[in-house]
């Protein structure tokens, strides 16, 4: 009986009270922006300079962060990268959208498509809509950066409507879901309990505490990072 209202719990919940917090700087469990100590809130323009990297938050043991967890990492890029970049991203976040439609795409082309860096993604869900959108795009298969960047586009048509089930059955249909399937999806408590898990190991392992948040080669920097700033980084790197 407990397992069966855990499972009705992510879909009921998707027709409660809309996700609050697109604008902010950092994205965090009580929707507060949490740029304390943030790379991006250094500074007002959007488009740094590129002549000097971000400073970062602290370091992690990058062969800690690397062994596998519950779930099997997806990854941009090539294993032998020499710069390894892992984020911890909510679907309902804004400014993970942000970094997603705006500085991936050239990151991608500029340095995971030429060999010179490689993209993790984790899950670090704040809210039952980021769960859902986390369960999503694992069961896209596959398809999975298809679907999140899908998710990360529309966000605007989920995240803060009232009945984000439909929302996102809607957009499910276009990556090839039915119904059925969909539903099967979002009442997967296995599936629920490891990005739970996911989220968890990255709080208590690696201190994230809001999203996005990079560890790139190690060395964190919590907020969105513009295109400059995250290619500084990396070609300090390289």
């Amino acid at each position: 009986m407990a397992s069966y209202l855990s499972r009705r719990h992510i879909l009921t919940s998707l027709v409660a009270l809309p996700v609050a917090g697109l604008a902010l700087s950092a994205c965090s469990d009580s929707g507060n922006a949490t740029n304390t100590n943030s790379a991006a809130a250094t500074t007002t323009d959007p488009v740094t300079t590129g002549a000097t990297a971000p400073n970062p938050q602290g370091t992690v043991d990058m062969e800690a962060l690397l062994e596998p967890g519950t779930l099997e990492d997806k990854v941009l890029g090539e294993a032998d990268a020499p710069v390894t970049i892992v984020e911890y991203a909510s679907m309902t976040c804004g400014h993970c959208g942000n970094f997603h439609n705006n500085t991936l795409p050239a990151i991608k082309e500029n340095y995971i498509d030429t060999g010179k860096a490689r993209l993790i993604m984790r899950e670090f869900p704040f809210d039952p809509r980021a769960e859902a959108g986390a369960m999503l795009a694992r069961c896209a298969d596959d398809n999975y950066f298809a679907m999140a960047d899908v998710l990360f586009k529309q966000q605007n048509s989920w995240v803060p409507v009232d009945n984000a089930r439909e929302a996102l059955l809607r957009i499910a249909r276009l990556g090839g879901f039915t119904q059925e399937s969909f539903e099967a999806c979002l009442t997967d408590q296995a599936l629920l309990d490891e990005v739970r898990a996911v989220r968890a190991r990255g709080q208590n392992d690696f201190g994230v505490e809001a999203t996005p948040t990079f560890f790139i080669n190690g060395n964190k920097y919590s907020g969105a990072l513009s295109v400059d700033e995250m290619s500084a980084i990396i070609d300090s790197m390289l």
